[in-house]
């Protein structure tokens, strides 16, 4: 399998962490076009086999997708480099607003966010378009992601997409045996068993003993490191999820004012890369110490913990069971599975969130005839349609 350096890994994950707007399911979208289709880092079926193990585990599927692919081209050190390359922008730009909060506020013109949210839309489609060929080429597959997307639109749960994906894999294991022949040949590849088990040990050990502990010690740096990576660690459904139980840890403690909060989380709409980002923000305002810098490193390292965690004990656990021939049929149902997921996504939030008016639809159909018809790069895409949404403000 080819080796990336760490380097390399950084600038990418980088670019990407500039240019991905949109939310987590935009940001696979964004992921697909630069690593699967112009770097082709993986094939399609490995990245959609590592969307759906992501999207079984809490936290931040996208980041969680950086942090796997990141450690299958350059070990934990291209895991390191994948997720800070992805979440710096986000997080620089989360803390610098929050610690500037009293010198200007956290206003973002309209236009602007908008035009930022409207771009995920023609993303999403070329990624929906192009894994539906690869994924989904016959009619089982194809019924069980319209199936999928039915089901995820009308139960919009936390709970729905893992247990939609466990269905997909179960119809899968025993329905599509004969459909899922070839192995993804760029799957992250197993780690040290021991540091699997480790890793999945201390994940638990910290979600049931930081709780007791910054209790214990009436420690308020530990407990708010407690408060975060619990938060990190109990979170499905993806990065707007996490809203309620970060309000729930920060707000009635006094840590962050109820103002401080909802400023910051509609601010964060508009920033590239994870919402999780969010986190570094809320350390960044905190009442007390530690705030600003220190607060904002404590944040993120604590709610993005879990997350490396999760996915350096999960993905050699999955590598001991994939090559059966059962589970290579699972593998096509949740596959299948996967593409029902985004385009559930796609039709809502991505879709209602962003079209609104005729000339969103242009908008969004001009972007997708950019990034389809003429093979213009993502992120021009993006330069071009916030100043179409400028210009259609303007006048």
């Amino acid at each position: 399998m080819l080796r990336i350096s760490v380097y390399r890994i950084f600038l990418v994950f980088l670019r990407l962490g500039l240019s991905s707007f949109g939310g987590p399911v935009a940001h696979l979208g964004y992921f697909h076009s630069a690593l699967v289709k112009r770097l082709r880092w993986l094939d399609e079926d490995s990245f959609a086999e590592l969307i759906g193990l992501c999207q079984f585990l809490p936290g931040p599927s996208s980041s969680q997708v950086s942090i796997g692919i990141g450690l299958a081209k350059a070990g934990w050190r291209g895991a390191i480099a994948a997720w800070m390359g992805f979440t710096l922008p986000s997080a620089v730009l989360m803390t610098m607003l929050g610690i500037g909060m009293g010198y200007f506020g956290a206003g973002i013109p309209g236009w602007l966010s908008h035009g930022l949210i409207l771009v995920a839309v023609p993303v999403v489609a070329q990624a929906i378009l192009l894994m539906t060929r690869q994924l989904c080429p016959d009619w089982p597959r194809r019924f069980l992601a319209l199936v999928s997307t039915v089901i995820l639109l009308w139960l919009p749960f936390p709970a729905t997409q893992p247990l939609t994906i466990a269905a997909g894999g179960v119809l899968g294991w025993f329905f599509l045996k004969g459909l899922g022949k070839n192995l993804p040949k760029t799957l992250p590849p197993g780690l040290n068993r021991r540091t699997a088990f480790a890793a999945l040990g201390l994940f638990f050990l910290l979600l049931a003993l930081l709780p007791f502990v910054s209790g214990l010690l009436h420690n308020h740096a530990l407990a708010v490191f407690s408060a975060f990576y619990q938060s990190g660690a109990l979170v499905f459904g993806g990065g707007h999820v996490i809203l309620p139980l970060l309000q729930s840890a920060v707000i009635p403690t006094g840590w962050v004012s109820g103002a401080d909060f909802l400023a910051g989380y509609g601010a964060a709409q508009a920033m590239p890369g994870p919402l999780f980002s969010f986190a570094a923000y809320l350390g960044a305002v905190m009442t007390s110490a530690p705030n600003n810098l220190a607060g904002a490193a404590l944040c993120l390292a604590a709610i993005y913990l879990p997350s490396f965690l999760l996915v350096i004990g999960a993905l050699p656990v999955w590598q001991a069971v994939r090559h059966h021939p059962q589970v290579r049929g699972a593998l096509s149902g949740v596959n299948a599975v996967v593409v029902g997921l985004l385009l559930a996504a796609f039709c809502r939030p991505v879709w209602t969130s962003a079209v609104h008016t005729p000339s969103d639809l242009v908008l969004a159909l001009a972007g997708f005839g950019l990034l389809t018809a003429a093979n213009m790069p993502s992120w021009a895409v993006v330069i071009l349609t916030v100043l179409g949404a400028g210009l259609l403000a303007a006048v």
